[in-house]
Parts: C-alpha cells; structure tokens; sequence
C-alpha cells in the first residue's frame, strides 16, 4: 500500500504564514469533566465555590484551554502533515479565563523555520498558537517548536 500523500512538509511553514484553525464553543460540562480528572480546583468543578473565587463562576483550567488548542491543531495541519514530534514548548500564557458559552478561534502563526544541518530530511519549524474569544480577547498563548519532515524530491518518489 503507497504512503498518503501529505499537505504539510517542512517547506510549507512559511515565517509570518498564519493557519487559521477554526472555532470551538466551550460547555460547563466539559470544563468540568476535565477538571474532575485532571485540575481539580473548587474554581473549576464547583459552581457554588466558583462563584466566590476570584472569578466569579467555573472556568476552563488552563490545562484543558491548552488541550483544546492542540486538538484543534492537529485536526487543522498536524494530522495531514510530515510531523516528527516536538522537542517541547518555551512558553504558554493564560492571559483570560475561558468561560463556559466561550467561542475559542485558534491560529497558528509560524515565526521561524530553519532546516536541520545535521538531518538533511528535517526541519525545526517556530509556532505561536494564539486562541481567541468571541469577543476578540486573547486568552491563551503557546510558543513553541516542531520538528517536520522535508517534501520528498521527485527522485525520492520514484
């Protein structure tokens, strides 16, 4: 069986390209569920201790905003491309709560790409990943790195 061809390589990310990865509504139920497994603060799985937090009612841990960028980072490129890992991010800001009702809009924007010198079939691509609310508020921030592989030349194809 011959390999699915590809829409991403190293060669598409393009410094200052910007993917636009589409929206997600956030419900009370899910931020809730994710919290209960993974970040259980009253803030996030208590309505009645969230309304007398900081916050004023539940919000989304910062670790299910992140999670919620990365899928819809994958089903927007990473799935259909030459991806081989991460060696890891340096940054993730939660500037906003995310609010149950809240409309996430995620892009990422590459900001640098440099070819390997030491693997010729790879590269090193610079992303932020921004998300967005309704109101056009930044809420989340990521900055990080990928690794990708390089489009095959025709004579490798054959």
């Amino acid at each position: 069986m011959a390999d699915k061809a590809l829409n991403w390589y190293f060669e598409d990310f393009v410094p200052g390209n910007i993917i636009q990865l589409g929206q997600r509504i956030v419900s009370e139920d899910e931020i809730i569920e994710f919290a209960e497994k993974f970040d259980p603060q009253s803030f996030h799985v208590d309505k009645e201790a969230a309304k007398n937090s900081i916050f004023g009612g539940v919000i989304a841990s910062g670790w299910h905003t992140c999670s919620m960028i990365m899928r819809m980072v994958v089903d927007g490129f990473i799935a259909d491309s030459s991806s081989m890992g991460s060696p890891g991010v340096d940054e993730v800001r939660w500037i906003l709560p995310v609010r149950p009702g809240d409309t996430l809009t995620v892009t990422a924007e590459t900001v640098a790409s440099t070819p390997s010198t030491s693997k010729p079939d790879r590269g090193v691509v610079h992303t932020v990943w921004k998300a967005v609310n309704q109101d056009g508020k930044t809420v989340c921030t990521i900055k990080g790195m990928g690794m990708f592989g390089r489009r095959p030349t025709s004579v490798e194809r054959n």
